[in-house]
């Protein structure tokens, strides 16, 4: 038997130090991941506070694809694992400067019960400590003992109900009870919460294949995420304030971030009691610094290893941001013809007439060592070495800085404005993020100031919005002088919330940057508005998904609550193809003044009779309130009015279609709620440039149909007030919607004048 264990003991170490060569971030993006989800760092985020600005929000999610029903063994962080967050603050040390630690334990409050929660107590439940080191892990002082994860949003038996559950007022007090403070001033928070990333995961994987109506693969599911508010002083190398900047891109305030999960080395079973026995020094299974550098730059043959390596060590990692696989899809030489999804981004071949940017081209290369990069980043007296290497590294010189160094603000990395056609002149400083350390780091220059997210130029586009912003507005582009322009502190200089990062990545890669700067796209010729057709399609390409399926918290931890596994009678869980015979996207209910006005559309429907309109005010008990026969068309409209529902409770609706073998199908619940007031006015109405849409309610998204059902616009409500410019709408009627987490609660008709 001893022989026998140290066999069983020998293959798991040989198997665990393959995986410690290969594990993953970001949802499953490596192949040995997918077996560890626990571990599996999902996405970083780092941005200044938009509540005090003051302070620097740390986000490190992990737990991919967490379904919101997922029981009963719900998710929570991993035991005898290391979650860790890094900041590096100064290059002088060849270390971390600041590291949190979170170590993560669980208990049963009563283990006698198969749920969950029952009777207010919680099992297992789950405990934690947060440790911080500032001499680059040799030594950690605890600064929370211990925190509490926040519990799972089962429903509202688990969460609110006093006598059989927890007996919050809603999940937000469940979420909000366990924000801690450390001893050292940081703020904390750990728990579920809703999947703050949007892209469409089913485009994107099948080569490039991105629509313009994408579906967001990661909607409705939730992950962990431990969230940080620390004091900028505390981040600043020499425990400076943003008062003591000298300015608002002041090198001096700049960091770089990323998160980690790491597993002792051995793991063997005890042949007598079958329990795990885990020893060993810990190693790094799984890494996150700049969003989808795993995903999309990194071989699939590589991304294992880039997962056990430390950013200290990328180096060996550069020659695929040099050439970039991405960039071979759009360029028409290449593969560019037969990605569609990507047709609106295509590299610069022969910007100002001579330079050409594709795969395995020079690039940039012919100005080395001439005096026209003299005194610029592309000396090799500063980084020429790096950014100008060899003949056959066209990106080094804009993807490198992006990804791999940051952006310092050094000729040429400065925009066009003020350069009068020479683009490594001097031009308007936009970005300042450069630590010369070359590895992956999410980078952020903390002296930046915050763009407040009811500001009307506040974009999801991060940097590429500012660099707009500072070459074609005539607040930002009379000149070449410093000064804030909105969206400075967005991605790729930190990483906000809300910034679609997909896309950005994607511009980045067509080579939008360097346009920035003054490389324009081929069809400038040298006269007239570099804003060419080409430069338009590639700032005006998205994804297909630009934002994410809910709103955020507007202050600390910012992530949204958790989607909710049951809400009484609805389920709010992810969005799968409906089985019922109403598909879900088809039916409506609208609150018309005092009424109710459903909708619905029907399609190759076989064997329909008709439906019957359900009503209740508890989601449980409901009641036919009337009955439409089936239209003899294929395709048809069905509506249906609520003339006396209950305008002091929640309305739910729901429709049975018969046919005519007797059967009966529900489609989904839809809810319409009545407080006695409008919970959004829209003013004023009619309209003819903008309207103005005032909320009573918080974290609200409100968009604009036409009569055809065309979306318009969308605008986020988060302090009451928001705004849509409908200025080059048709004349006509339009349906202003509102929607908060995902339910429609209120419906206003205007006419655009």
């Amino acid at each position: 038997m001893k022989k026998y264990k140290h066999i069983i003991s020998a293959f798991l170490v040989c198997l665990f130090l393959v995986q410690t060569n290969a594990k993953a971030s970001s949802h499953r993006e490596a192949p040995l991941i997918s077996f560890d989800p626990l571990a599996d760092n999902t996405d970083l985020y780092a941005f200044r506070s938009p509540k005090d600005s003051s302070k620097i929000i740390l986000i490190a999610n992990y737990i991919p694809f967490e379904h919101p029903a997922g029981g009963p063994n719900w998710y929570t962080f991993g035991e005898n694992i290391r979650y860790e967050i890094h900041i590096d603050n100064n290059t002088a040390t060849p270390y971390d400067d600041v590291i949190y630690r979170f170590v993560f334990k669980q208990f049963f409050e009563d283990s006698s019960t198969f749920f969950n929660i029952r009777l207010g107590k919680q099992n297992p439940k789950t405990k934690y400590y947060v440790q911080r080191s500032l001499d680059g892990g040799v030594t950690f002082t605890t600064i929370l003992s211990p925190g509490i994860v926040a519990p799972p949003n089962i429903g509202p038996r688990s969460i609110e109900n006093g006598t059989v559950g927890l007996g919050f007022a809603n999940y937000d007090a469940a979420m909000m009870k366990e924000v801690k403070r450390t001893s050292t001033g940081e703020r904390v928070f750990c728990g579920p919460a809703d999947d703050p990333f949007f892209v469409d995961l089913g485009g994107a994987f099948d080569l490039g294949g991105f629509r313009k109506q994408g579906r967001d693969g990661l909607a409705k599911f939730n992950v962990h995420s431990i969230c940080l508010e620390v004091p900028i002083s505390t981040l600043q190398k020499n425990g400076k304030t943003t008062a003591q900047a000298t300015s608002i891109l002041d090198p001096e305030f700049v960091i770089g971030v990323y998160a980690s999960a790491s597993r002792q080395a051995i793991t063997v079973l005890d042949s007598a009691t079958g329990n795990q026995i885990i020893r060993g020094p810990f190693v790094q299974v799984s890494r996150l610094g700049m969003p989808l550098t795993n995903e999309v730059i990194i071989p699939v043959g590589m991304k294992d290893k880039w997962n056990s390596t430390s950013p200290a060590n990328d180096g060996q990692f550069i020659p695929y941001f040099k050439n970039p696989e991405l960039a071979l899809y759009m360029d028409d030489s290449q593969f560019g013809t037969a990605v569609p999804g990507l047709s609106d981004l295509r590299i610069q071949t022969s910007s100002l007439g001579s330079f050409d940017f594709r795969n395995g081209k020079k690039g940039l290369y012919g100005l080395k060592g001439s005096p026209a990069v003299a005194g610029t980043a592309l000396d090799d007296a500063l980084y020429g070495t790096i950014l100008l290497p060899d003949s056959m590294s066209p990106r080094a010189v804009d993807l490198l800085p992006i990804f791999y160094t940051g952006v310092p603000n050094v000729r040429p990395y400065q925009l066009a404005t003020g350069k009068n056609g020479d683009p490594l002149a001097a031009g308007k400083p936009f970005i300042n993020n450069f630590l010369p350390t070359l590895g992956d780091y999410l980078r952020l220059n903390m002296a930046v100031p915050v763009t407040p997210r009811n500001d009307p130029n506040f974009s999801s586009l991060g940097i590429i919005s500012a660099a707009v912003l500072g070459l074609t507005n005539s607040a930002y582009n009379q000149n070449k002088n410093l000064q804030f322009i909105p969206n400075m502190d967005g991605f790729p200089n930190g990483r906000r919330l809300e910034d679609d990062v997909t896309t950005i990545e994607l511009q980045a890669v067509s080579g939008v940057a360097l346009a920035a700067i003054g490389l324009w796209y081929d069809d400038y010729n040298g006269s007239g508005s570099p804003v060419t057709p080409n430069l338009v399609k590639v700032i005006s390409f998205d994804a297909g998904v630009t934002k994410n399926d809910t709103t955020f918290k507007t202050s600390f931890p910012f992530v949204q609550a958790p989607w909710r596994g049951f809400n009484g009678a609805e389920y709010s869980g992810v969005l799968l193809r409906s089985s019922s015979a109403v598909p879900s996207l088809a039916f409506v209910a609208d609150k018309m003044d005092n009424s109710v006005k459903l909708r619905w559309h029907i399609a190759n429907l076989s064997n329909n009779v008709g439906y019957e309109i359900e009503h209740s005010t508890d989601g449980e008990s409901f009641t036919k309130i009337g009955t439409i026969g089936a239209a003899s068309k294929v395709k048809a409209d069905y509506d249906f009015t609520d003339k006396i529902p209950d305008l002091s409770k929640s309305n739910y609706y729901r429709l049975k279609q018969l046919d005519k073998f007797g059967r009966g199908t529900y489609s989904d619940t839809r809810i319409v709620q009545f407080n006695g007031n409008s919970i959004i006015s829209v003013v004023p109405n009619p309209a003819s440039d903008f309207i103005k849409i005032y909320s009573k309610q918080s974290n609200v998204v409100v968009a604009v149909y036409d009569e055809s059902g065309k979306r318009m616009a969308t605008q986020s409500i988060s302090n009451g007030v928001g705004q849509i410019n409908i200025a080059s709408f048709n004349k006509g009627s339009y349906t202003v919607i509102a929607e908060s987490n995902g339910k429609r609660i209120e419906t206003k008709k205007i006419v655009k004048q």
